[in-house]
């Protein structure tokens, strides 16, 4: 007796990811900008519900913040694995290093994403939070290290100095797109370690 066809799964369609919503929600933003897409159009262009995508995503903000917030994550699972004889920027630059991941080739994609978080107020207001849960990351871990509490001096400093120092490096890593994002990161974090000791500044690891 022959049998019967299966009847099709409901549920999430085969090949649905965060990414694949992400890369459609990108070209859809790109294209028509951010205010003018919705999550009923960006759900419907990857062939899957409104609901599939909330599965995945909070708001429409967060599609671009995704991969960054995932980072800040691992952040903390890397600095809570440092071990505690390593010097806490030693530790602070090495967890940094280690969950970043970015090539030279993801440049024009992280351009295309820099230039959206600029173009809508929406997503230059978020931009604060984000970056606030990665200095968090770091000023937590110090506070953790050093028995202070999180809201005293040193873990902010340490929290707000690696924030700035990082960006920098990654303003600079996008302008010039020609090597990993870490050859920045390490120079950038050595010099802040070093208290911009001339030696580290004008050494072979530097960047421009």
């Amino acid at each position: 007796m022959p049998k019967t066809a299966e009847p099709a799964r409901r549920g999430r369609p085969p090949g649905t990811s965060a990414r694949a919503l992400e890369l459609i929600a990108l070209d859809l933003f790109t294209r028509q900008g951010f205010d003018d897409t919705t999550i009923d159009q960006i759900a419907a262009t990857a062939g899957v519900s409104k609901r599939t995508f909330f599965r995945y995503f909070e708001s429409k903000a967060d599609v671009l913040w995704h991969a960054f917030d995932a980072e800040v994550d691992n952040l903390r699972h890397t600095l809570a694995a440092v071990p505690t004889e390593q010097p806490v920027m030693d530790a602070v630059r090495q967890a940094v290093l280690e969950v970043n991941h970015y090539r030279a080739e993801d440049v024009a994609e992280l351009r295309t994403r820099m230039t959206l978080v600029s173009s809508a107020p929406e997503l230059g207001a978020s931009a604060a939070v984000h970056y606030d849960a990665w200095e968090r990351a770091i000023s937590t871990f110090v506070a953790t290290r050093t028995g202070r509490d999180v809201q005293s001096l040193y873990p902010l400093t340490v929290g707000r100095a690696t924030l700035a120092t990082c960006r920098a490096a990654y303003e600079r890593w996008a302008a010039l797109a020609d090597a990993d994002l870490t050859v920045y990161l390490d120079a950038a974090l050595q010099a802040l370690g070093s208290g911009f000791a001339d030696d580290v500044l004008t050494g072979r690891g530097s960047r421009t």
